[in-house]
């Protein structure tokens, strides 16, 4: 199954929440109430982002986090990037070419590869600012009838050459 992790998952929830007030300066413990997170948890996610650059730090009384740039401009793939300890990457192969020992005879890394990118344009594709959208996906019952909300830009996910 794929699954994104604990960590992206609240730090996407962070950065949607500081992304709703973009001039506002947010402190870990304020952002740690509002979301219902622990201040640890919220502290090493904005640590992450701040090291990657998706997030500002000010210090002092009045201090806190701000996006380091505008919620259109963060993909979902850099803020995997930023949070994840490894490389991006379906299979073994595709996140650490090398590390699998049956790699080099292996007959379905290449559909792996493609299968890898295709979600990763993906991602790439999709900003913080999509996230943010308050019309947000569709529930079940209107996407079982074929009025699934579009994200923008995302590429085909046609799996042949």
């Amino acid at each position: 199954m794929l699954r994104i992790s604990k960590i992206v998952d609240y730090g996407i929830l962070v950065l949607t929440h500081m992304a709703a007030r973009p001039t506002h300066v947010c402190s870990a413990a304020d952002l740690a109430a509002s979301l219902g997170l622990g201040q640890p948890v919220v502290s090493k996610v904005l640590k992450l982002l701040a090291q990657h650059r998706l997030v500002a730090s000010t210090r002092g009384a009045h201090g806190g986090y701000r996006l380091e740039r505008a919620a259109d401009l963060i993909s979902v793939a850099e803020i995997i990037d930023a949070l994840e300890e490894q490389p991006f990457g379906l299979t073994e192969c595709t996140a650490m070419p090398g590390a699998c020992s049956v790699e080099s005879g292996c007959h379905i890394r290449t559909h792996w590869q493609r299968i890898n990118l295709i979600v990763r344009r993906t991602l790439e594709s999709v900003t913080l600012a999509d996230m943010l959208d308050e019309g947000g996906p569709a529930p079940a019952s209107v996407a079982a009838a074929g009025a699934v909300r579009p994200i923008p830009n995302t590429p085909n996910w046609s799996l042949s050459k």
